[in-house]
């Protein structure tokens, strides 16, 4: 006999069952018997390769366009069918889809949450022990509240196979039905099965905690991940280079990558370089303001001089000023900016504003030292883009600081304007505009981030009115949705540097490091900020500004 069948619905396991087949029970049986095996009454038949699921959704259902792995999860009475129809390692997938199908239906029969919990905690009861050698970090699944170790191995006919492990019982009985469904998969079938489709077993997902949601989706990225390296490794396929890096651990500081090794050497400066700098600043009562952007070896030898002499900071565009005020009260009486030209001049304003006029400002180089954002600024295509602003009363330019001063004093001659940073951004629009109802409000000049601005705007319509007051008071839903209609962004201003964080970057992210957690700023390019609030959402992830959501 070369087929068979096997016939379930959410009401009845026994009915139509083939001669050929039976069901063996769950050794640790459950009120309503759960996760099941197959077996012939002779004995496992060795050659049998994999089952087809057959889904028949009601009459009245529309196919489903969603995962190949999703058997129509939102009928609540849908029926599958089993067929032993193949003897091809490739139909391995379809048996994935009817082993789901029996556990969504499983669950779905228990309509109180904490009966679908108490279910949950049966099959953490029946997950095998994990070898103790098996419990180790390299086995470790991040971003999940517990601890949780995962062990994959493919088998010699290509098979996937699993084992789990955590000091939560709860997050043991999400491993339980994890590696239930995807024990022995083909790789492919593993790599298809996405989060989503096991919102139907409605427990710890969508309407529930985020840990628990984090539970699911981590442990089945973690087995993604894993098989994607296993399936290279079987391929013969060399693997991909790592992002340059520094792992920092209770062992100390380890460089991944060539270049990552290289910079890591100028963590540890030469001491002689160091007091020769800090006897300079010293005896000429120089304060230092540089830039996260600089090289590694400039800021390893300024952090290391930090610690003899004060006056030296290291940060943002917007703080750089500030804290060169601080240094001035401080008694310096020259200040050193280690940036571009943007940022000297935002330093000498502030110091004006804030009465230092005596206090010297120098920069690096007599040569000019630009930036492609602050130039796209100063094209006559963005004045056209003043002008049109200034043709919209009432209107507010929201320029960001990464910007010269010639370009906002002209700027706010055409158009009251205002400047921000990339952590104040959204708050200022949303202030702007509940002081202000209909107000135009024109940001630029970063393409990037007024995209992203927009982006974030379009999600909070998706939240309540009380959520949307936590982020400002003055706002709801409709207010926000009024609010997109009157923003405009300026459409041809780029960072360089964060135009590289793009498409090609976001497939390395998702092949190589889809269980890091990642952090975006407003300036990336679209796809990886989409990715960074995808990640946020799951609370595996940060997103600039950090208050929005």
């Amino acid at each position: 006999m070369d087929s068979a069948t096997i016939r379930a619905s959410s009401s009845s396991l026994s009915s139509s069952s083939s001669s050929f087949f039976s069901l063996l029970p769950n050794p640790n049986p459950s009120p309503n018997p759960g996760l099941f095996s197959l077996r012939f009454p002779g004995g496992d038949l060795p050659v049998f390769k994999s089952i087809r699921c057959i889904q028949s959704p009601p009459p009245d259902s529309a196919p489903s366009s969603q995962s190949p792995l999703k058997p129509n999860s939102r009928s609540p009475g849908f029926s599958f069918s089993c067929s032993a129809v193949s003897f091809s390692p490739s139909r391995t997938s379809e048996l994935a889809s009817c082993k789901l199908g029996r556990l969504i239906s499983e669950f779905r029969t228990l309509e109180e949450p904490v009966d679908r919990v108490k279910r949950l905690l049966h099959y953490a009861s029946v997950l095998p022990p994990l070898e103790e050698s098996a419990r180790v970090a390299g086995n470790r699944v991040m971003g999940c509240t517990a601890q949780v170790w995962l062990e994959v191995k493919m088998d010699g006919e290509g098979r996937m196979r699993f084992a789990a492990d955590s000091d939560s019982e709860i997050t043991k009985g999400f491993c339980s039905c994890l590696i239930w469904v995807l024990e022995g998969a083909a790789p492919e079938e593993v790599l298809a099965l996405k989060t989503d489709d096991l919102a139907a077993l409605n427990v710890g997902l969508p309407g529930a905690g985020h840990s628990r949601v984090n539970t699911w989706h981590n442990v089945l990225i973690g087995m993604h991940k894993r098989t994607k390296a296993l399936v290279a490794e079987r391929a013969g396929k060399p693997r991909a280079d790592p992002f340059p890096s520094l792992v920092i651990n209770a062992d100390g500081i380890h460089a991944k990558g060539s270049y990552a090794e290289a910079q890591a050497r100028f963590l540890f400066p030469e001491e002689l370089k160091v007091k020769e700098l800090v006897n300079v600043l010293k005896e000429k009562k120089i304060g230092v303001a540089a830039h996260f952007y600089m090289d590694p070896e400039v800021q390893g030898v300024l952090t290391a001089a930090q610690k003899e002499w004060p006056h030296i900071y290291i940060s943002d565009s917007l703080i750089m000023a500030d804290m060169a005020v601080k240094m001035a009260k401080a008694g310096c009486q020259f200040i050193a900016v280690l940036g571009v030209d943007f940022m000297a001049e935002n330093v000498r304003a502030i110091l004006d504003q804030a009465g230092f006029g005596e206090v010297g400002v120098y920069r690096m180089s007599n040569e000019r030292i630009g930036c492609s954002l602050a130039d796209a600024a100063a094209t006559p295509a963005y004045m056209n883009y003043l002008e049109a602003a200034s043709a919209s009363p009432p209107a507010l330019h929201v320029v960001y600081i990464n910007t010269s001063l010639e370009t906002k004093a002209y700027a706010h001659e055409l158009v009251p304007t205002i400047t921000c940073t990339s952590s104040n951004v959204v708050q200022t629009i949303l202030q702007a505009f509940a002081q202000v109802p209909n107000l135009n409000i024109w940001y630029g000049p970063d393409t990037y981030m007024g995209a992203n601005i927009r982006e974030l705007l379009q999600q909070m319509t998706t939240m309540t009115d009380e959520e949307i007051a936590v982020i400002h008071p003055q706002h709801n839903r409709d207010s926000i949705k009024s609010l997109l209609s009157h923003l405009h962004y300026y459409q041809d201003g780029t960072c360089i540097v964060h135009h590289l964080f793009g498409h090609e970057v976001v497939e390395k992210i998702n092949e190589m490091y889809c269980d890091a957690f990642l952090t975006a700023h407003l300036e990336v390019p679209g796809e990886m900020f989409s990715l960074a609030m995808e990640a946020k959402r799951r609370g595996t992830g940060v997103v600039v500004p950090p208050k929005i959501y």
